[in-house]
């Protein structure tokens, strides 16, 4: 599937992308004078091509160049802060988040604790298997039968949509989402659900692994940032910010370099 994001073009793009940086040009200045201490990004690290934890490196992937890229415009240092999908909602308030980052899906839940960026793509649920299963587990009224073996990782919305579409199927729960396409690889699980981005980019590095029907998801959801809960100068300079990175093509560019026909497998 391709990444769908934001495209304009011509007149209406031009004035589009004037207005968001006149925006932007009164917003962020105060912004950053206001605040002028590290953007606590929060992020669990495990979701490529969002974000992933590259060991003493920190972290890498679309959104954490996005949460850099934005922080060097407010004139900030970035300090990524770990936390999981399962303690998100509790984490982004203790660990001090300003923003969270990683793959996070506009999900009215997410409301309650923290505020939502513009929506910088779409994205939806598609089944990764073993290439030998074929298109064995296609659907989900294939998926969801008894004996058929499911997993997913817990806390995010993969566990939210196998709980719902699965009830039949034989359900684990993961702890993480860094080893649970090993699992599917060697035989101890039949079948992950999860966002078709990332199964585009875990499949390259799992040869023996497929993602099905990528151009035609089971759902589509957006993808957002999380800002904190009433930071309304915060909000508005993120959300002027990516609106231009939108408009000028930048985020698609992001995507291309993860999963494009000439990304490179890391």
């Amino acid at each position: 599937m391709r990444y769908r994001v934001m495209r304009l073009s011509g007149r209406i793009g031009a004035v589009f992308v004037a207005g968001w940086t006149a925006l932007a040009a009164s917003v962020i200045p105060a912004a950053a004078q206001e605040l002028s201490n590290a953007l606590r990004a929060c992020t669990t690290g495990d979701y490529p091509p969002y974000s992933v934890g590259d060991g003493a490196d920190g972290y890498r992937g679309v959104d954490i160049d996005l949460a850099e890229e934005f922080a060097a415009v407010l004139g900030r240092p970035v300090e990524f802060v770990p936390v999981t999908w399962a303690t998100l909602r509790t984490d982004f308030a203790e660990r001090h988040c300003d923003i969270a980052v990683g793959g996070i899906s506009d999900q009215p839940s997410r409301r309650v604790f923290a505020d939502f960026s513009i929506i910088y793509g779409t994205d939806g649920k598609t089944p990764i298997t073993r290439r030998s299963s074929g298109t064995d587990f296609s659907t989900i009224e294939q998926i969801n039968r008894p004996g058929v073996r499911v997993i997913a990782n817990r806390g995010g919305t993969n566990e939210e949509f196998a709980r719902k579409n699965f009830p039949d199927a034989q359900l684990t729960l993961w702890p993480d989402n860094l080893t649970i396409f090993g699992e599917i690889e060697h035989g101890r699980a039949d079948v992950f659900v999860t966002d078709s981005v990332e199964g585009r980019y875990r499949v390259r590095q799992h040869p023996d692994l497929q993602v099905l029907h990528p151009e035609t998801p089971f759902d589509s959801f957006g993808k957002v940032l999380l800002v904190r809960k009433d930071d309304q100068l915060l909000a508005a300079a993120l959300n002027a910010w990516l609106a231009t990175q939108l408009a000028t093509g930048s985020v698609d560019r992001l995507f291309d370099q993860w999963i494009g026909p000439n990304a490179s497998i890391g």
